[in-house]
């Protein structure tokens, strides 16, 4: 079983930043695509950002611009900077594997999140 814990949400006025992170095994780290998802109140899921273990990422048209998912390979975590904060990012923010294949092959499951509030 795989569950990461994600931290460094809050409530920041629009335009404002920040910066929630996750921290992974050395082994999820560096073999699997690592990603960002966010669910608001009454919505789905939703696919934010990944990136790869080679560094290749990948950003939902909503935040492309705005965000930036990296990976510090000493720290073994993964961020997503998020700038230019809208009301429409509110969520709950959740760091996983990417996929539903990958999903099942390290049994991961979904941890509690990171709550992003975005409000003047």
């Amino acid at each position: 079983q795989v569950q990461l814990v994600e931290s460094g949400g809050g409530l920041v006025q629009p335009g404002g930043s920040l910066r929630p992170s996750c921290a992974a095994s050395g082994t999820i780290f560096s073999i699997y695509t690592m990603a960002w998802y966010r669910q608001a109140p009454g919505k789905q899921r939703e696919l934010v950002a990944h990136i790869s273990s080679g560094g290749n990422t990948n950003y939902a048209d909503s935040v492309k611009g705005r965000f930036t998912i990296s990976r510090d390979g000493a720290k073994r975590t993964v961020s997503l900077q998020m700038n230019s904060l809208k009301p429409e990012d509110t969520a709950v923010y959740y760091c996983n594997i990417l996929g539903e294949t990958d999903w099942r092959k390290v049994n991961s499951v979904w941890g509690q999140g990171t709550q992003v509030t975005v409000s003047s």
